[in-house]
């Protein structure tokens, strides 16, 4: 049984030229608000973003998909502005805001003018310290998620297969349900549960604010003292166990539902965020799948004509998370044929390596997606924020140029023989049902 993967504690070489541009200044108040400011006066905006180490992870059987509730939860509300006061204050301000759920955190974040921070500050306070969790809120709430599961998971092949996949390769940890969680959970999860997840999970404790643009450190930090510095701790949130067993062998499953075409969903068990194969496999992924000369769009789609469309989705997460393969097919394809093709392509990087042109020309997307998300101060407080959460400390996302600029053919090699292995795979195949194509075609007549 293994235990919690660790987060990373020493720093790699940072990048000289990123490392001047990010004079970020710290802080962590009394209730444990973590806090990073970041200037930037190059125009007068700024956004501002709340991380909280929350997500799916943290979730257990009956409370499925809480931490997704939560996301529509606390735009409802709190004691100072009340229902729908959020986003007319923000927007009266010339601001947007959004929030996005995931496996390992949830995330709050605003874009509006320099002169509206302190009006910024006092909304986003005023939702961690007092949201407002009524019965009526939650059954509204409750409604909405349970819609856009049926629209994203139950009626969405994608969805609904990686639904499938996701039990497959996790048997005991806690990724082995979707984030939007399991629609009974949904339907269950009570005021009391609400309250008590808020109270855990939502406090300064268990948050980092992360405030980037036009700003003054020390009078935003003296703002940020005096919006949040009153609100409470609270208990500290238990640690996730990683009690996921070794996989001991391939495991498949099958969907049968109406479509005009089979797919193929593929995951292979990989490394935490913190393990350094996790950035040689960024460059693995960016080899097969970045563009239309990758190796598989053009082997497998283009070369062979044996799939519509070739993805593959690798995303860093806090304990060992997925490589996941999906392939579109044709109607008259043979999936066994298909994956059989896959895997002869794998196996071909794993024995062969890549090519010094296909190496270099993942290492400059690599590098360019990396610096194009740092030329933002949106992009700049995303980006750290998320190296902060997975990797341990913000400065990590700096070591990134150098480091995929140093990964070797050789590693790329090593990597793709250990992870692509037979049995790490789990295998969702979709067949269409009998008689989908004649309703599909009759559904066109009509």
């Amino acid at each position: 049984m293994s235990k919690a993967s660790p987060r990373s504690t020493a720093v790699r070489a940072v990048d000289p030229t990123l490392a001047a541009l990010f004079d970020v200044h710290e802080a962590t108040l009394p209730n444990g608000l973590k806090v990073r400011l970041l200037a930037n006066h190059q125009a007068p905006v700024v956004s501002l973003y709340t991380f909280f180490q929350v997500g799916s992870r943290n979730e257990r059987p009956g409370i499925t998909g809480i931490s997704h509730l939560f996301e529509h939860m606390m735009f409802n509300g709190a004691k100072k502005y009340g229902p729908k006061m959020f986003d007319k204050t923000l927007e009266s301000n010339g601001g947007r805001s959004n929030a996005y759920t995931s496996n390992d955190m949830t995330v709050y974040y605003d874009d509006f003018s320099a002169d509206a921070l302190e009006t910024v500050l006092d909304l986003e306070s005023d939702r961690m310290r007092s949201l407002r969790i009524s019965q009526e809120t939650l059954t509204s709430e409750r409604q909405v998620v349970m819609e856009e599961r049926r629209v994203r998971v139950d009626n969405e092949i994608p969805g609904m297969m990686d639904e499938e996949l996701g039990t497959l390769v996790y048997k005991a940890h806690a990724y082995r349900w979707p984030v939007i969680g399991w629609m009974a959970d949904i339907e269950n999860i009570t005021r009391e549960d609400c309250q008590e997840y808020f109270r855990t999970y939502y406090a300064p404790n268990n948050a980092v604010l992360y405030i980037v643009g036009d700003i003054d450190p020390k009078k935003t930090l003296a703002l940020v003292r005096k919006y949040y510095g009153n609100i409470p701790r609270g208990p500290t949130p238990a640690p996730v166990l990683n009690a996921e067993p070794e996989q001991k062998g391939e495991r498949r499953a099958v969907v049968r539902h109406p479509a005009q075409s089979p797919s193929v969903m593929i995951g292979f068990r990989g490394p935490a965020a913190s393990d350094e194969d996790t950035l040689v496999l960024d460059v693995v992924q960016y080899v097969l799948t970045k563009g239309e000369g990758s190796r598989l769009v053009k082997s497998l789609v283009y070369d062979q004509k044996a799939a519509v469309s070739v993805m593959l989705d690798w995303s860093w997460r806090i304990d060992p998370g997925t490589i996941l393969f999906y392939l579109e097919l044709k109607p008259d394809s043979d999936p066994a044929k298909v994956e059989a093709l896959l895997y002869a392509e794998l196996e071909k990087l794993a024995r062969e390596g890549v090519t010094d042109k296909e190496l270099q020309k993942a290492k400059n997307n690599l590098r360019a997606d990396h610096l194009r998300e740092l030329s933002t101060n949106s992009g700049r407080g995303h980006a750290l924020g998320h190296y902060e959460a997975l990797l341990g400390d913000w400065r990590e996302g700096l070591s990134l140029p150098t480091f995929y600029a140093n990964v070797t053919a050789e590693q790329v090699k090593a990597v793709a023989a250990k992870y692509f292995a037979p049995e790490r795979r789990s295998v969702v195949t979709l067949h269409p049902e009998a008689g989908a194509e004649e309703a599909g075609d009759e559904a066109a007549e009509a």
